[in-house]
């Protein structure tokens, strides 16, 4: 089955590059066309890299769609810092019930019941 045919029609945004789809990036807003999510540009882009920068690492994409989504983040920061929040290490052990080990193994908890 064509990836097309399991994935539902993007869902356009107020910027025109990002896009909301069903079945990529668990539909969260990403680059028309692309699985590259705003949630990880946000991320490269709080970490200080320039947006030209960012575009420089992601060649095959149109530098617009990259400032387009660089905007969108900043246009909904709260909802993609909550995202980026959501997506930590702590987060996914706190949701997994485990914890990290000085010697970096993950332990998780016995359940209790």
């Amino acid at each position: 089955m064509a990836l097309a045919a399991r994935t539902a029609e993007p869902i356009p945004t107020a910027h025109p590059h990002v896009v909301r789809t069903k079945g990529v990036c668990g539909g969260r807003p990403h680059i028309r066309d692309t699985r590259i999510s705003v949630r990880t540009l946000a991320e490269l882009f709080r970490r200080g890299e320039s947006a030209a920068d960012i575009a420089a690492t992601y060649r095959h994409v149109d530098p617009a769609a990259i400032y387009d989504a660089i905007s969108f983040y900043l246009d909904h920061q709260s909802e993609i810092e909550a995202e980026i929040e959501a997506n930590t290490l702590e987060a996914a052990l706190e949701t997994a019930d485990a914890a990290l080990g000085d010697n970096g193994v993950i332990r998780f908890r016995k359940a209790t019941g």
